[in-house]
């Protein structure tokens, strides 16, 4: 979901297990890449208020993308990320690359169930195709600082017990260039079924750092298959509170491969 005042920058979704979450660092010399496309749709939206409004046009958006991470060392792991946009609503119809991220995540803390980690990136506006205007996510050049603290474990009680699970929380602020700057908080637990099968429930909740502007808040449900060093993730995503954002829903995919 991309708000009124500017694109919810979505943390890269995470396989359940700690040598692939965020938090817990990229082996060295491993690297990671994840294909990602979502489709988001919305017929109403969020006032100033919060309260649900019909829109005057339905707002669509797609995202296709692609995530790089790769282990420098058994500490620094690098992350790169690559969007094209396209969508319309009643002010706006456009096609184009979105952001260009890059950055770098540090481990800070790590033992057998927690990890600790602090990335630092740098993110490039996108060009639009639609008479100059640019494609939504980022100012000319927007600045990103996010605290991750997971952990993980294995799970008790009759229904459940002895399944692998893990939980994460982010934290984020992004300096942003010509637009307010934004406060973020990412959440995922994540649980396995088996050898090939997980289901992860998440949330994304972020404003926009100036009276008036955008604040919202989104959960995600998706299930992840198994195949080898390949993941292939289904799920959908709704809108579930906010202001000045619309009330945005649909299905996203993912495929991944570790080398």
């Amino acid at each position: 979901m991309r708000p009124f005042g500017g694109t919810v920058l979505l943390a890269a979704v995470l396989i359940a297990g700690p040598a692939a979450a965020g938090a817990w660092p990229t082996p060295k010399g491993e690297t990671q890449v994840i294909l990602k496309y979502d489709r988001q749709s919305a017929d109403d939206g969020f006032d100033l208020d919060g309260t649900i409004q019909p829109l005057p046009v339905r707002r669509t958006d797609e995202a296709a993308s692609v995530f790089v991470e790769h282990g420098l060392t058994d500490r620094f792991t690098l992350q790169m990320k690559a969007e094209a946009q396209r969508g319309q609503d009643q002010f706006v119809d456009y096609e184009g690359s979105g952001p260009l991220e890059i950055g770098l995540r540090a481990k800070l803390f790590e033992n057998a169930r927690t990890a600790v980690s602090l990335y630092g990136g740098y993110v490039h506006a996108g060009e639009g195709r639609n008479a100059g205007y640019a494609a939504p996510g980022a100012g000319d050049g927007d600045w990103e600082v996010r605290l991750l603290a997971g952990r993980s474990g294995t799970t008790r009680g009759r229904w459940v017990g002895g399944r692998a699970t893990f939980a994460e929380v982010q934290l984020a602020h992004v300096f942003r260039d010509g637009l307010p700057d934004e406060t973020r908080m990412d959440t995922t637990v994540g649980l396995d079924f088996g050898p090939h099968w997980s289901v992860m429930l998440q949330s994304y909740a972020g404003r926009a750092e100036e009276e008036g502007q955008a604040v919202w808040l989104n959960g995600e449900a998706s299930i992840l298959r198994r195949f080898g060093d390949w993941r292939v993730q289904a799920g959908w995503r709704q809108a579930l509170a906010g202001r000045e954002t619309p009330v945005s829903s649909g299905p996203v995919v993912a495929l991944w491969r570790r080398f």
